[in-house]
C-alpha cells in the first residue's frame, strides 16, 4: 500500500530474531540447579522474522531520525493497547535510543538482545551463568532492486560486533610507545 502511495518501502528479514516479551532487552532462559529448563520466561528466538521498512521524514522525532522506519504488519505484541509495531527509526535502533515511542525497544531487542541463561536457586535468588551478546540479529537483509540478490542491511541496525583480541606486551614497551608518541590502541579484555 505504501508503495502505491509513492513511499519507498522494502521487505526486511532478520535472522535469529529475538522476541523480547517483557522488554528488558534480553532473551532470558532459566534453569534449576540440576540444569532443567524452567518455563519462567515467554522470551524466544525465532529463526527469522520479516517486517517492512519505509522511508519517512520524522518531524515528530527530529531530522536525525529521518530515513528508513520499521513497520511490522504482523506484530505479536500489543503496543499502546493494540497490535501494532512502528514506525521505529532504524537510526534510533542503531544508536540504542530505546526510550522513543513507536516500539523502538522491541525492535532494538529483535536485532540486538543478549541471550542470558540464569540459574534460579529460589524465588528471590538467581544467578546469571551465561550471556551471548552476538547471537541475535544476523544477516539482516533485503532484496536488491532489479535482481534476486540479497543486500545486507545489518549495518543500518547495529554497529559491527567487536572481536575480542587478547595480547600481552610488557609495560615498559607500552610506556615507551607513549613516550615516542606512537598511536597504539589497547583494549582491556
Amino acid at each position: 500500500v505504501l508503495r502505491c502511495l509513492g513511499i519507498p518501502t522494502r521487505v526486511i528479514t532478520n535472522f535469529n530474531s529475538a522476541h523480547d516479551k517483557n522488554l528488558n532487552l534480553s532473551v532470558d532462559k532459566y534453569i534449576d540447579m540440576s540444569g532443567n529448563t524452567l518455563n519462567l520466561s515467554e522470551d524466544s528466538v525465532w529463526n527469522f522474522h520479516v517486517w517492512n521498512e519505509s522511508w519517512f521524514v520524522r518531524r515528530d522525532l527530529g531530522s536525525f531520525y529521518d530515513g528508513w522506519q520499521v513497520l511490522d504488519a504482523t506484530p505479536q505484541e500489543k503496543s499502546k493497547g493494540i497490535y501494532q509495531c512502528g514506525p521505529a527509526s532504524t537510526r534510533a535502533i542503531k544508536e540504542g535510543d530505546v526510550n522513543l515511542d513507536y516500539d523502538s525497544p522491541f525492535v532494538f531487542a529483535a536485532v540486538n538482545a543478549d541471550c542470558v541463561t540464569w540459574i534460579r536457586y529460589s524465588k528471590k535468588r538467581k544467578e546469571r551463568i551465561y550471556s551471548n551478546t552476538r547471537k541475535i540479529g544476523k544477516f539482516i537483509s533485503t532484496k536488491a532492486v532489479g535482481t534476486n540478490s540479497r543486500v545486507d542491511v545489518t549495518a543500518n541496525y547495529k554497529y559491527p560486533e567487536v572481536k575480542e583480541i587478547s595480547f600481552k606486551i610488557p609495560y615498559s614497551q607500552y610506556k615507551n610507545s607513549l613516550i615516542d608518541d606512537k598511536k597504539i590502541l589497547v583494549t582491556a579484555v
